[in-house]
């Protein structure tokens, strides 16, 4: 967009890789903006901080874990904020694009001594860059009006409508978010449950819900649970908030629950499906998994609901072997799955195939083939990604959820 960037980071080796041109996660474009950043000059990484003290606006990026008891943990953010307090020049201005409990960013501009400006991210991973130029909004807020228009210059030229507002709704719009879409999946996901109680079908159920205007087409798929750097740890920290504030926020609650409940359920349903019984032992029983990433576009496997699935077909006594197009065998969890570089290689001599993943590649994989492959040919689709008629014709037996 014109300006001129540098990213500082303490971490040397990924600095250095990145001054290579070395985008190391799956985020498609995002190599090429590097590439065409370093290569006009306009994009530089260091591990300097004293390389931002002629910077005009310095944007905190830094991660915030959960803590304990469901805080987000800021010893990392408090850390960068400490060590900018003698950097930064009198006029410059601090955005914080991290999510932060409320309160946060007024504390930081107390520390800071300057103007200090609240500015969510509200990026998906996998459409990172895609989201960013072209945004759904842009949320703004701050006490002081000039701080508010420079950070707002910064995203001048993008389709979106700018919310200025205070910087404790700002930080609270971050986690409002998430902890809404976390509910939605929630409600679908056990809505999916009694599809299958009363003999409904999801997909239509969904279909007729996305055609209202009021409750929107996105996150009406079930699956086995979400997860992912940012709804489990967001919706934590939002409970504990709530909490502190005297406010029973028990929707969000049940939610949470209701998820746990989840990945339950896709085990029960892998148990009946494998061994013909609800009762049914998987000690012994070799289990292919397709797609261990907690969500489809992205090598991201942090709380992902197929790995919590896994872990529990694990506790099971079941032997897993998975595949994952986007992630990399050093990144799975050891001792629980065994990752192969060949989708063959899950199906071979296996009592059934679990997918967890949404990858659209798994719809064109041979099918037929994999049948042969397995010792029994059943399959638990826990994203309702595969056409049943298709699957079925080739010889399994298919699952899906709430059909």
């Amino acid at each position: 967009m014109g300006h001129q960037v540098t990213g500082v980071d303490i971490d040397a080796a990924k600095v250095a890789a990145l001054s290579r041109g070395e985008v190391p996660i799956a985020e498609p474009g995002l190599d090429t903006l590097v590439a065409e950043g370093l290569g006009d000059g306009r994009l530089t990484f260091t591990t300097d901080l004293g390389a931002l003290s002629r910077a005009e606006v310095v944007v905190l990026c830094v991660p915030t874990p959960t803590g304990p008891e469901g805080t987000a943990d800021l010893r990392a953010f408090d850390a960068a904020v400490d060590s900018l307090s003698t950097i930064l020049t009198p006029s410059c201005v601090v955005a914080v694009k991290s999510t932060v409990p409320v309160g946060t960013t007024a504390r930081t501009e107390h520390v800071l001594n300057r103007p200090t400006v609240s500015n969510p991210e509200f990026l998906r991973e996998g459409h990172a860059v895609y989201d960013f130029l072209n945004p759904d909004r842009i949320v703004i807020g701050a006490v002081d009006a000039d701080a508010a228009d420079r950070v707002a210059a910064l995203y001048d030229g993008l389709p979106a409508p700018v919310l200025r507002t205070d910087p404790a709704s700002s930080e609270l719009a971050k986690y409002a978010s998430n902890a809404f879409l976390a509910v939605k999946v929630s409600y679908v996901n056990v809505l999916a449950e009694l599809c299958e109680r009363l003999g409904a079908d999801i997909a239509d159920v969904a279909q007729a819900m996305r055609l209202d205007p009021r409750i929107g087409s996105a996150f009406l798929s079930p699956g086995p649970g979400w997860g992912g750097s940012c709804l489990p740890k967001d919706t934590r920290a939002l409970l504990h908030t709530a909490a502190e504030a005297g406010v029973d926020f028990a929707v969000l609650a049940d939610a949470v629950a209701a998820n746990h409940h989840q990945h339950e359920r896709i085990v029960a349903k892998v148990r009946e499906a494998v061994t013909g019984s609800a009762d049914g032992t998987l000690d012994g029983l070799r289990l292919g998994l397709l797609g261990v990433a907690f969500k489809a576009g992205t090598d991201d496997v942090r709380e992902s609901p197929a790995l919590a699935v896994a872990a529990r077909l694990a506790e099971a006594g079941a032997v897993l072997t998975g595949y994952d197009p986007g992630v990399n065998r050093n990144d799975c969890a050891a001792g629980v799955v065994q990752l192969v570089d060949d989708v063959t290689l899950v199906a071979k001599d296996a009592a059934g195939l679990v997918l967890l993943t949404e990858w659209p590649e798994f719809r064109d994989l041979d099918w037929a083939q994999l049948a042969d492959l397995t010792d029994r040919a059943t399959i638990v689709d826990t994203r309702n990604l595969l056409d049943p008629e298709a699957v079925t014709r080739a010889g399994f037996a298919y699952w899906g959820l709430g059909r």
